[in-house]
């Protein structure tokens, strides 16, 4: 059984040259871990780049080279071609969701700044035994990394081989003595000795009846392949007549195994010395492979040859600050408040209720820490006025936050001039992580933790030190986010979005806490009720299933439920995978449509009624002491500037089914208050997109007080608008709404279940008569792709560097992205803005009436008693001009006791 490689720390001067067979290693990582469990939003597999860096991370730590280098296959056509043309013939394609990766991990590894070497001509084992071969004649100690057991030709007492024995965790240490362990030879003689075995992942001929065991019995009895040629009469029996028969075929095996040790490289082993990663560049990299795992890049950066460096660098800032006693906190904001102050707290919010426990303050010269269940009655009003005071200008990180618990303590947050994490999402929507202390690394170069100046400028006066410790860390935090503050209002008018930010993102803030705070009035027995039923369908679909097939299984197991598709009922294959053949949700729906076997429906059901039960189950588990949902609404998740909710998730609910619709019944109207309004646009997208694409049959068809479909439908079909059948009306408007999403002919042909010729010349005919709408569409991917990003109507930018990617899948990604940023953010935007003016004009008509959810576009306001009339007038008149688009918003509005009679 192979031993685990355990880091072997050299105890000598001698320099460490590590060298990595990139192709060999990445393939590994392909099939150790499975492709569909590793895919970027655009589509990109980043299985092999997961595991050959998770793989590169370990074995830097553990061996701690001094150099490194990591050497690439160009193509199979090398000189072992040349000479043997079947050579490698027998593999297989190399799968398209591998390449892509290749290319990606030289990226990383040109951050790394970590030297790569592809030769045409040659592979990459000839690249690394000539390195290896240099290198131990310069007195280095070797490391290969490699899955090729023909590098065990290289090893010696100075250049070890790690092989890995399970996928990429998983090193075997090979020194000489492992070497001799495991096959009876020396490393020298291991060339000859696979010759004689042959390789059928090389396509190189074996000799019949010759196995491992015989051919190292062979290079034993005499010596070496060269003696075993020159006595070969000497080898009895049928074995050694194999032998002769095929003994060209084995020296040519025996040239062709051979590593070439002087390939012309560009660089020799002391210009591979490491050198400081570009963090920058890798966490840029890191981002758009979207590897969120913090485990992970802890790891990575851990690696950097200049971590020591970058530590001394980001150690963290003195802050000269005081914890203030009672009557204190007056007097220093009297002295500090006069410019903006960066806030951070400590505060719980659970279930529609908050606490804070800790604040800090911080000027660009002082900081002060307190808590809020000392302060005296002067200082909590002088404390109360600054926050409440527009005038005073704050900074805060996640402000919606803060304030909606600020609120239960009676403080009213006003006057915020900057909000880090909202700022940091327009300046990079797409990034993965906008926690400050991430942020602090990123653009002030700092951690969140004191310097240690040793000069006692804290004054602590009797805290305990863990106190000390906690109110210190709080006011770093403050000043980090006071200096962000200063860096990201520099970069705000560069990336366009200064006014995005005070106008709409800020006091969007500010109502979502309050929405949030209000939450929505629940009927559990209702919810309750629903959790029971769709448990119980669970349950019954179960029992079908079984039945259906004679036996039970577990239909949660994709390997069983495999095995009775595909094994037991012989159902059509559908997409392998690297875990079988798929089981997914459009897998089970292409198998009910092409068999008569119940069991696909049956599961789709089960899937779906199991959904359900999650969702509902959730809902009633956040059903507030008050009896209210309170969700949490975020503004930096979706790149595209629409507001998500999490804790629940009401996204989740579904809107067009009778099961959504019963879920929707759950949210009601709460006590003193008298009915639920909902409000949304009518085909907001499309109008968006005729008023982007100035196509005057478009606008004309929405200006008409036509059916748009119809209208649209007889333009395109060439027929009255009255002969415009349900057919044709369902193709328009999966082709409308598609192409503003960036939906392909194939696409849309999936989607409506037609020929994808069909769908081709529909969006052609389509196109024909909305020119307009054509060249919109291309002339937005086209600026984007000079510019690097998309824009909404007020200048929300999207990134997308994948326009220009060599890699058609991230290109073609990125391409639909660009089609469906402007169209879906500029949808955001005014919705956002509407929401504004729905709450500014409750308020300045005096009205009790107030907003509580916005989901899926459509906006809930609970009315107060004899309120509706005159809610209802404002709500439309005030979501019609949120913007004014060339195509006329058009507002739709309902009203009911639950979310689900108030749908319009």
């Amino acid at each position: 059984m192979a031993e685990k490689a355990t880091a072997q720390k050299t105890t000598t001067d001698r320099p460490r040259l590590m060298l990595l067979d990139g192709h060999s290693l990445a393939y590994r990582a392909f099939y150790a871990l499975p492709v569909e469990n590793f895919n970027t939003a655009t589509g990109q597999p980043t299985n092999a780049i997961y595991g050959f860096t998770s793989m590169l991370s370990n074995t830097l730590r553990d061996e701690q080279p001094t150099h490194l280098a990591v050497a690439f296959d160009v193509s199979r056509k090398t000189w072992r071609f040349d000479e043997y043309p079947e050579y490698k013939a027998t593999r297989s394609a190399t799968p398209d969701e591998f390449r892509s990766q290749v290319e990606l991990i030289g990226e990383l590894l040109d951050a790394m700044r970590v030297s790569r070497f592809a030769v045409e001509g040659y592979e990459a084992d000839d690249v690394i035994a000539t390195l290896a071969t240099q290198a131990e004649a310069l007195g280095y100690d070797v490391l290969i990394v490699t899955g090729d057991r023909d590098s065990f030709q290289l090893v010696s007492d100075h250049v070890t081989v790690l092989y890995p024995t399970k996928g990429v965790s998983e090193l075997t240490r090979y020194t000489p003595e492992k070497v001799v362990e495991k096959y009876g030879l020396t490393p020298a003689q291991y060339p000859d000795f696979a010759a004689l075995r042959g390789d059928p992942s090389d396509n190189l001929p074996g000799i019949p009846g010759v196995g491992e065991k015989t051919a190292a019995k062979w290079i034993t009895q005499f010596g070496s392949f060269q003696e075993l040629c020159e006595r070969v009469a000497e080898v009895k029996g049928k074995v050694g007549d194999n032998l002769r028969a095929h003994l060209d075929a084995v020296k040519l095996n025996r040239r062709l195994t051979e590593m070439v040790r002087d390939v012309p490289l560009p660089s020799t082993p002391p210009d591979l010395e490491r050198i400081p990663y570009d963090r920058q560049t890798l966490s840029g990299v890191l981002d758009v492979l979207e590897f969120r795992n913090p485990n992970f890049r802890e790891r990575l950066f851990a690696a950097d040859p200049g971590a020591e460096q970058e530590a001394a660098v980001a150690e963290g800032v003195a802050v000269h600050g005081t914890v203030l006693g009672a009557g204190e906190l007056s007097g220093w904001l009297a002295d500090h408040a006069q410019g903006p102050l960066g806030l951070a707290s400590v505060d719980t919010w659970e279930l529609g209720s908050g606490s804070v426990t800790q604040l800090a303050l911080a000027s660009a010269e002082d900081a002060a820490w307190f808590d809020p269940a000392q302060l005296e009655e002067t200082d909590e009003k002088a404390f109360a006025t600054w926050l409440a005071d527009p005038a005073r200008p704050k900074v805060l990180h996640n402000a919606k936050n803060t304030a909606r618990v600020f609120a239960e303590h009676g403080w009213y947050l006003a006057g915020i001039s900057m909000d880090t994490a909202l700022a940091a999402y327009l300046i990079k929507p797409g990034r993965r992580s906008f926690a400050l202390d991430v942020l602090s690394v990123e653009y002030l170069g700092r951690e969140l933790a004191p310097a240690d100046t040793g000069d006692g400028q804290l004054a602590f006066g009797e805290e305990e030190d863990g106190d000390a410790a906690a109110a210190e860390a709080l006011m770093v935090q403050a000043r980090a986010v006071l200096d962000l503050g200063e860096v990201f209002g520099e970069r705000l008018p560069e990336v366009g979005a200064e006014n995005l930010l005070h106008d709409v993102e800020l006091p969007i803030s500010a109502l979502l806490a309050r929405m949030e705070r209000a939450g929505i009035a629940a009927d559990r027995d209702h919810l309750a009720g629903l959790e029971q039923q769709f448990a119980a369908a669970v349950q019954h679909a179960v029992t079908e299933a079984h039945a259906s097939v004679g036996h039970e299984f577990n239909l949660g197991s994709p390997k069983q439920l495999q095995e009775v598709l595909f094994g037991e009922l012989g159902l059509p294959k559908t997409k392998k995978t690297k875990t079988g053949f798929t089981t997914d949700a459009d897998a089970l729906a292409w198998l009910a449509a092409q068999t008569e076997h119940e069991l696909p429906v049956i599961m789709l059901r089960h899937r779906e009624q199991a959904k359900l039960r999650v969702t509902v189950e959730g809902l009633v588990k956040t059903v507030a002491p008050d009896g209210r949902i309170h969700t949490t609404f975020s503004q930096i998740v979706a790149a595209t500037g629409r507001l998500s909710s999490t804790d629940p998730n009401l996204q989740n609910v579904p809107v067009r089914t009778d099961e959504g619709r019963a879920i929707r019944r759950g949210f009601v109207v709460g006590k003193d208050f008298e009915t639920l309004l909902t409000a949304d646009y009518s085909q907001i997208e499309l109008r968006v997109m005729a008023h982007l694409s100035d196509d005057d049959g478009l606008i004309a068809a929405f200006t008409s007080g036509e059916d748009l479909h119809d209208t649209v439908g007889s333009q395109v079909f060439s027929v009255p608008r009255d002969q415009v059948d349900p057919e044709m009306r369902r193709k328009i408007k999966a082709m409308s709404y598609g192409l503003a999403y960036g939906l392909s002919a194939f696409g849309l042909s999936q989607q409506l279940g037609i020929e994808a010729a069909e769908a081709r010349a529909l969006i052609e005919t389509y196109f024909e008569r909305f020119g307009g709408v054509r060249d919109y569409l291309h002339r937005v991917v086209e600026e984007a792709r000079i510019t690097g990003y998309t824009e909404t109507v007020l200048g929300r930018r999207r990134y997308l560097p994948d326009l220009n990617s060599d890699n058609r899948q991230r290109r073609e990604m990125a391409e639909r992205m660009a089609l469906n940023a402007p169209i879906q953010g500029s949808a955001a935007d005014i919705v956002k803005i509407a929401m504004l003016r729905v709450d500014e004009a409750l308020t300045r008509e005096g009205l009790d009436s107030r907003m509580l959810l916005q989901v899926h576009d459509e906006i809930v306001v609970e009315v107060a008693p004899g309120e509706l009339t005159a809610v209802e007038e404002l709500v439309r008149r005030e979501m019609a001009g949120a913007y004014p688009l060339r195509a006329p918003l058009d507002v739709s509005v309902g009203h009911g006791t639950d979310w689900e009679s108030a749908a319009h």
